[in-house]
């Protein structure tokens, strides 16, 4: 459980700790983001041990309609012996106010391969619905092969698309203890995700203070049970608002995801 849970946190801690997101589709943004590749790495921490379990980079570009954004997150060869993880996350979203129009999950996760789909419709007014297809192969043999219809009453989000609607988080205005909460998709399920605002930090990476909002985010399911552990983000304060710094909790030791810069590695 443990080499699963530490070397899977390379997809999780991006498709779950990055999901901040804004209160709605009402931000908008009166000119383009920029391109950009920002890139991390995933450090396992227990006791004296804090070694690189892996890396993980993403990249927004434009398109003609809107943006497209991927996620790509490897184990190093040292851990691939363990548990191996090569996931990608594929999506797009409107150049208005980045409202998702459809989110692809390509894991390569040990002996599994897992392939989410989501196509948004947004065709009744207050209403979000997705078309959601999840399939899922061990040793090549297909598994699971499911297709659902999930909806939201207001605004939903997915695991991708969500980065970058917590950059635009007025946090500024926040007191400490506000939580915000919305709908978020994946091709198995629909959950609800709280954030919860804690302040402002000044956190430290390699002797070097940053300024940063300190948040912690909380999955739940729709009977309220927790469907993960909470984790916990520090977010620079400046205008580009990337998440620095991003921790979660294992059974033995922690894994921290720590930016290490922007451009191509």
């Amino acid at each position: 459980m443990l080499r699963h849970r530490l070397m899977i946190a390379l997809a999780i801690f991006f498709m779950t700790a990055l999901s901040g997101m804004a209160a709605g589709h009402a931000v908008s943004h009166p000119a383009k983001l920029e391109p950009e590749t920002l890139n991390y790495k995933v450090m396992f921490k227990w006791g004296l041990i804090n070694k690189q379990a892996g890396r993980a980079s993403l990249a927004l570009t434009h398109t003609p309609k809107g943006y497209s954004a991927m996620l790509a997150a490897a184990s190093e060869p040292w851990a691939d012996k363990i548990y191996r993880v090569r996931d990608t996350l594929n999506g797009r979203m409107t150049y208005a106010d980045l409202t998702p129009l459809f989110y692809e999950k390509i894991a390569h996760e040990g002996g599994e391969h897992k392939h989410d789909v989501v196509k948004y419709n947004y065709s009744t007014p207050g209403k979000v619905s997705a078309d959601c297809i999840r399939r899922v192969y061990k040793k090549g043999e297909l598994k699971v092969d499911e297709r659902r219809q999930l909806s939201s009453e207001g605004d939903a989000i997915d695991m991708l698309s969500s980065f970058y609607y917590m950059r635009t988080l007025p946090f500024e205005k926040w007191a400490k203890g506000h939580v915000q909460t919305i709908d978020i998709f994946s091709g198995k399920r629909k959950e609800l995700l709280s954030i919860k605002y804690h302040g402002i930090d000044n956190l430290d990476i390699d002797g070097v203070k940053h300024p940063t909002y300190h948040i912690t985010f909380t999955f739940t399911s729709g009977n309220g049970e927790k469907t993960s552990d909470d984790m916990d983000a520090w977010i620079a304060t400046d205008k580009s608002r990337i998440p620095l710094r991003l921790e979660g909790r294992l059974p033995v030791g922690k894994v921290h995801c720590i930016y290490t810069g922007s451009g191509k590695q």
